[in-house]
């Protein structure tokens, strides 16, 4: 007998319907399967088929943006670099 806690990650289906993009086909994955696959936005995943079964699996951590990867930026770990606001060293004419 299973447990079934609150962490507990339940199996999902849906049944959905291909769609045309560009020269590929193309499904939308429900959030309900996306979080239970764990899966989040900019994430690598690995398509390929066994049979006639599509398989998706997560390959690596997701992609951060541009402003993800600001918003992590701590000058006091990376140097203390900052951005100028005034001409420096061989800038200077």
């Amino acid at each position: 007998m299973t447990k079934i806690t609150k962490n507990t990650i339940q199996p999902k289906a849906a049944t959905l319907t291909l769609q045309q993009w560009g020269n590929s086909l193309a499904v939308r994955i429900p959030a309900a399967i996306a979080r239970s696959a764990r899966f989040a936005v900019g994430q690598p995943v690995e398509v390929s088929v066994q049979d006639s079964i599509v398989i998706v699996k997560c390959v690596g951590e997701p992609k951060l943006s541009l402003a993800q990867k600001l918003a992590l930026f701590d000058p006091s770990i990376h140097g203390g670099e900052v951005m100028a606001t005034q001409s420096i060293g061989v800038e200077v004419f």
